[in-house]
């Protein structure tokens, strides 16, 4: 299967938004919009984004399967990452973090995740991301405050 990244196009929010609403994504992710199926919002969100940092849909052998962003401030710069969950373990998610780390040579860069959610963490293991702490949040997926892990890729 060959893993590329692009920018994103207006006709990938549709796929997103579908992804976005998938209940067992959804708990995986734990860390989501207090309504995902608020399309407004989505939309909002999505402008928003799009503007203020480096977001890239991820396409396995040409299909929208998900997406890869860096945001934030310089030193403090976050990568986030969504793959459609009838890809999920398939190393999908792990070429797209690996190509996007290719286009953002800056160092450190931090990333978060649901401490129970394996599949996220594996995954920035095998990118190079190491823990640095644990947290606690409120998960709105999940409607609860959860424990969250913090990590970091030194350069």
């Amino acid at each position: 299967m060959q893993i590329t990244l692009r920018e994103v196009h207006d006709s990938d929010l549709p796929v997103f938004y579908r992804q976005m609403n998938d209940p067992e994504a959804l708990r995986m992710a734990a860390f989501t919009p207090k309504d995902p199926s608020d399309r407004e919002a989505f939309d909002a969100y999505w402008r928003h984004n799009r503007s203020i940092a480096l977001v890239r849909t991820v396409l396995a052998d040409g299909d929208v399967v998900g997406n890869a962003s860096v945001y934030g401030e310089p030193g403090e710069r976050e990568v986030a990452f969504w793959v459609d969950r009838a890809y999920w373990g398939r190393g999908i998610a792990t070429a797209a973090l690996r190509a996007l780390l290719a286009e953002v040579p800056e160092r450190p860069l931090y990333a978060r995740a649901a401490a129970d959610n394996s599949g996220s963490l594996r995954v920035l293991d095998k990118c190079g991301f190491r823990e640095t702490a644990r947290a606690r949040g409120f998960a709105q997926a999940r409607g609860t405050e959860i424990e969250e892990t913090v990590l970091v890729l030194e350069g």
